[in-house]
């Protein structure tokens, strides 16, 4: 009885065990086949792609103008701007020359110390000018010499119009002495109005500049000069001179004329240039076969105290006053002359200088009819 007892049990037990497993066995297929299911996917499904970037836009051709402009350059130059000061004093050193040598001419620089009264009308160019000027006795020993002119010039950057010269002196000569002799001048030439431009150059670092300005001017100078002449023969006469020269210049203020671009522009105020020459010289008048006249005249001239009148402001450079040094220059002047008929003469005549800068090489020629009474 216990024996079958005990086989029932273990079948019954076999039994339970039995449907437990399979119990067991049917809920985990559907986690297996998840399993397989996601493994399988993982396996053969094409991957997702992945998202790239966008790619960077190409720069424009043309770029996007700035909000805020690029400053201009600032340009430099203020010292040659100052510098060319300096310029504009040997510009008027050298129309005080110019005027002087102008004025000579009528005095007669070119003529014989003694001759008879006489009155000239002439022309010349190299710098125009047109006047007339002559000689009167006034007693056997005193001589009167005068002349008036309209000139116009120009010379290293500047240029004079609109300019009347006069002139006139008195000559003593001690004739009583015989044929070798002194004689004595005292005179002035004064030109009380003119038109004056001026040019004022310098270099910046955006380019050069060149302003020209336009003011008044007059011109002063007194003289006196004592000689000593030889009538060598009655177709000969030589002589020998020293003369002291004060001159006086007066040019009205101006400022830079208005161009394009004058990042230095300058004003120059109303000021007088003076200067004080000494000249030592001689001349030989001859006459050729009764009816040609010849003159030659030369001589050295040096200055001395010098002064420009310039006080100029400008930007960049504030207060500028330039300094005018000595200068020593060659001095030549001639005249050929031909008798067309008794008391008249045909004249050409040249003046000029020979000598650095600023008074440098130059040439005055003209013609003349000259009559003797």
């Amino acid at each position: 009885m216990m024996a079958r007892l005990r086989i029932r049990d273990l079948l019954l037990a076999a039994a339970l065990m039995t449907v437990g497993i399979a119990t067991l066995t049917w809920g985990m297929q559907p986690t297996l086949a998840a399993t397989i299911t996601l493994t399988n996917c993982e396996t053969n499904c094409s991957p997702t792609p992945s998202h790239s970037p966008s790619p960077s836009p190409s720069p424009s051709p043309y770029p996007s103008p700035s909000p805020y402009p690029s400053p201009s350059p600032t340009p430099t130059g203020a010292d040659s701007s100052g510098n060319s000061i300096g310029g504009l004093a040997n510009q008027r050193f050298n129309q005080m020359i110019t005027n002087r040598v102008l004025g000579t001419v009528l005095l007669g620089v070119n003529e014989q110390v003694n001759c008879s009264d006489c009155i000239s009308a002439f022309g010349s160019a190299g710098s125009f000018s047109a006047g007339i000027h002559g000689r009167k006795e006034l007693t056997n020993n005193l001589s009167l010499l005068a002349g008036i002119a309209y000139t116009q010039y120009n010379e290293g950057g500047y240029k004079i119009t609109s300019a009347p010269i006069g002139a006139f002196a008195l000559r003593y000569d001690f004739t009583d002495w015989g044929s070798s002799r002194p004689f004595f001048d005292v005179g002035t030439i004064l030109t009380p109005w003119e038109k004056a431009r001026y040019t004022r150059s310098y270099d910046t670092s955006l380019g050069p500049v060149s302003v020209t300005s336009s003011t008044n001017a007059s011109n002063y100078a007194v003289y006196g000069r004592a000689g000593w002449m030889s009538r060598l023969s009655p177709r000969d006469e030589v002589a020998a001179s020293i003369e002291v020269w004060q001159l006086w210049q007066r040019v009205s203020g101006y400022s830079d004329s208005v161009v394009a671009f004058n990042p230095f522009d300058a004003s120059i105020a109303d000021g007088t240039d003076r200067t004080n020459l000494v000249k030592i010289g001689g001349q030989w008048t001859h006459l050729f076969a009764g009816n040609i006249e010849t003159n030659i005249n030369g001589g050295w001239v040096q200055s001395f105290a010098s002064h420009s009148g310039i006080v100029a402001t400008v930007t960049g450079n504030g207060t500028v006053v330039p300094t005018m040094g000595n200068q020593g220059w060659f001095e030549y002047g001639g005249r050929l002359g031909f008798r067309v008929q008794k008391g008249w003469i045909v004249d050409l005549f040249a003046n000029g200088t020979l000598g650095p800068q600023p008074v440098g090489n130059t040439i005055h020629g003209g013609v003349g009819l000259r009559i003797n009474y």
